[in-house]
Protein backbone atom coordinates (compact mmCIF):
# COMPACT_ATOMS: atom_id res chain seq x y z
CA UNK A 1 0.00 0.00 0.00
CA UNK A 2 1.36 3.43 -0.87
CA UNK A 3 1.43 6.30 1.58
CA UNK A 4 -0.56 9.18 0.06
CA UNK A 5 1.79 11.70 1.71
CA UNK A 6 4.68 10.39 -0.41
CA UNK A 7 2.95 9.61 -3.67
CA UNK A 8 0.99 12.05 -5.79
CA UNK A 9 0.30 12.96 -9.37
CA UNK A 10 1.49 15.99 -11.27
CA UNK A 11 1.97 16.94 -14.87
CA UNK A 12 4.07 19.14 -17.11
CA UNK A 13 2.36 21.17 -19.84
CA UNK A 14 4.57 22.36 -22.66
CA UNK A 15 2.31 25.14 -23.93
CA UNK A 16 -1.26 26.04 -24.81
CA UNK A 17 -0.65 26.42 -28.54
CA UNK A 18 0.53 24.17 -31.37
CA UNK A 19 4.14 25.38 -31.08
CA UNK A 20 4.82 22.59 -28.55
CA UNK A 21 4.61 19.91 -31.27
CA UNK A 22 7.86 17.98 -31.44
CA UNK A 23 8.93 18.79 -27.88
CA UNK A 24 9.70 16.09 -25.32
CA UNK A 25 9.98 16.35 -21.54
CA UNK A 26 13.30 14.96 -20.32
CA UNK A 27 14.84 14.56 -16.92
CA UNK A 28 18.12 13.71 -15.21
CA UNK A 29 17.20 12.17 -11.86
CA UNK A 30 19.09 11.86 -8.61
CA UNK A 31 19.99 8.35 -9.85
CA UNK A 32 21.76 10.01 -12.82
CA UNK A 33 19.30 8.63 -15.32
CA UNK A 34 18.69 10.91 -18.33
CA UNK A 35 15.46 9.76 -19.92
CA UNK A 36 12.37 11.13 -21.62
CA UNK A 37 8.70 11.05 -20.65
CA UNK A 38 7.36 7.57 -21.38
CA UNK A 39 10.69 5.76 -20.88
CA UNK A 40 9.80 4.06 -17.61
CA UNK A 41 8.18 7.18 -16.09
CA UNK A 42 5.38 9.51 -17.02
CA UNK A 43 2.69 9.11 -19.64
CA UNK A 44 2.80 11.36 -22.71
CA UNK A 45 -0.57 12.98 -23.38
CA UNK A 46 -0.36 15.38 -26.32
CA UNK A 47 1.67 18.35 -25.15
CA UNK A 48 1.67 17.10 -21.53
CA UNK A 49 3.48 14.49 -19.50
CA UNK A 50 1.56 13.13 -16.52
CA UNK A 51 3.54 11.55 -13.70
CA UNK A 52 1.82 9.43 -11.05
CA UNK A 53 3.08 7.93 -7.82
CA UNK A 54 6.31 9.87 -7.55
CA UNK A 55 8.91 9.16 -4.92
CA UNK A 56 12.26 10.62 -3.89
CA UNK A 57 14.04 8.96 -6.83
CA UNK A 58 12.04 11.20 -9.17
CA UNK A 59 13.92 14.22 -7.83
CA UNK A 60 16.10 15.79 -10.47
CA UNK A 61 16.35 18.28 -13.30
CA UNK A 62 13.49 18.47 -15.81
CA UNK A 63 13.45 20.29 -19.15
CA UNK A 64 11.81 20.24 -22.59
CA UNK A 65 13.81 19.46 -25.72
CA UNK A 66 12.82 19.83 -29.36
CA UNK A 67 13.73 17.54 -32.26
CA UNK A 68 15.73 20.42 -33.73
CA UNK A 69 17.94 20.73 -30.65
CA UNK A 70 16.81 23.77 -28.62
CA UNK A 71 15.98 23.18 -24.98
CA UNK A 72 13.79 25.04 -22.49
CA UNK A 73 14.83 26.41 -19.13
CA UNK A 74 15.60 23.65 -16.66
CA UNK A 75 13.65 23.15 -13.44
CA UNK A 76 15.08 21.44 -10.38
CA UNK A 77 12.32 19.33 -8.82
CA UNK A 78 12.71 17.78 -5.38
CA UNK A 79 10.23 15.11 -4.33
CA UNK A 80 9.95 14.68 -0.58
CA UNK A 81 7.81 12.79 1.89
CA UNK A 82 6.28 16.01 3.20
CA UNK A 83 3.58 18.20 1.76
CA UNK A 84 5.69 21.35 1.17
CA UNK A 85 8.05 21.75 -1.80
CA UNK A 86 10.76 24.38 -2.33
CA UNK A 87 11.30 24.81 -6.06
CA UNK A 88 14.65 26.34 -6.97
CA UNK A 89 16.59 26.93 -10.20
CA UNK A 90 19.02 24.38 -11.51
CA UNK A 91 22.46 24.72 -9.99
CA UNK A 92 24.88 26.33 -10.50
CA UNK A 93 23.48 29.84 -10.36
CA UNK A 94 25.71 32.50 -11.88
CA UNK A 95 26.84 35.44 -9.78
CA UNK A 96 24.71 38.50 -10.58
CA UNK A 97 21.63 36.49 -11.61
CA UNK A 98 18.21 37.05 -10.05
CA UNK A 99 16.97 33.82 -8.46
CA UNK A 100 13.34 33.07 -7.63
CA UNK A 101 12.43 30.43 -5.06
CA UNK A 102 8.89 29.05 -4.98
CA UNK A 103 7.42 27.47 -1.87
CA UNK A 104 4.26 25.49 -2.49
CA UNK A 105 2.12 22.64 -1.26
CA UNK A 106 1.53 19.42 -3.19
CA UNK A 107 -2.19 20.13 -3.34
CA UNK A 108 -3.95 23.40 -4.18
CA UNK A 109 -3.89 26.15 -3.23
CA UNK A 110 -0.17 26.44 -3.80
CA UNK A 111 0.29 30.25 -3.59
CA UNK A 112 0.08 30.42 0.21
CA UNK A 113 2.13 32.74 2.44
CA UNK A 114 5.53 31.24 3.19
CA UNK A 115 8.54 31.92 5.40
CA UNK A 116 11.96 31.41 3.78
CA UNK A 117 15.06 30.32 5.70
CA UNK A 118 18.75 30.21 4.85
CA UNK A 119 20.99 27.97 6.94
CA UNK A 120 18.22 27.75 9.57
CA UNK A 121 17.70 31.52 9.96
CA UNK A 122 14.57 33.35 8.79
CA UNK A 123 15.23 35.54 5.75
CA UNK A 124 11.73 36.87 5.11
CA UNK A 125 8.05 36.04 4.86
CA UNK A 126 6.30 36.34 1.50
CA UNK A 127 2.51 36.56 1.01
CA UNK A 128 2.37 34.40 -2.15
CA UNK A 129 5.15 31.86 -1.60
CA UNK A 130 7.59 33.45 -4.07
CA UNK A 131 10.93 34.97 -3.03
CA UNK A 132 13.39 36.57 -5.45
CA UNK A 133 17.00 37.11 -4.50
CA UNK A 134 18.31 40.01 -6.58
CA UNK A 135 21.85 39.86 -8.02
CA UNK A 136 23.03 36.76 -6.15
CA UNK A 137 26.56 36.66 -4.81
CA UNK A 138 28.70 34.20 -2.86
CA UNK A 139 27.14 35.48 0.36
CA UNK A 140 23.81 34.00 -0.81
CA UNK A 141 25.21 30.45 -0.89
CA UNK A 142 23.63 28.14 1.68
CA UNK A 143 20.88 25.67 2.45
CA UNK A 144 17.43 27.09 1.85
CA UNK A 145 14.07 25.83 3.08
CA UNK A 146 10.59 27.24 3.46
CA UNK A 147 7.64 26.86 5.79
CA UNK A 148 3.93 27.22 5.07
CA UNK A 149 1.94 27.59 8.27
CA UNK A 150 -0.35 24.63 8.82
CA UNK A 151 1.33 22.55 6.09
CA UNK A 152 4.90 22.12 7.32
CA UNK A 153 8.32 22.88 5.92
CA UNK A 154 10.32 21.76 2.93
CA UNK A 155 13.55 19.82 3.30
CA UNK A 156 16.77 21.86 3.17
Amino acid sequence: MRNSDRFYTFGFKLSEDDSSAGWTLRRNTSKRQRTQCGDGWGKPAGSSCNISYTDRWDSGVYWCESREGPISNMVNLTVTGGSVILQSPVLPVMEGDDVTLLCKTKTPPSNLPAAFYKDGSLIRKQPTGHMTIQHVSRSDEGLYKCDISGHGESPS
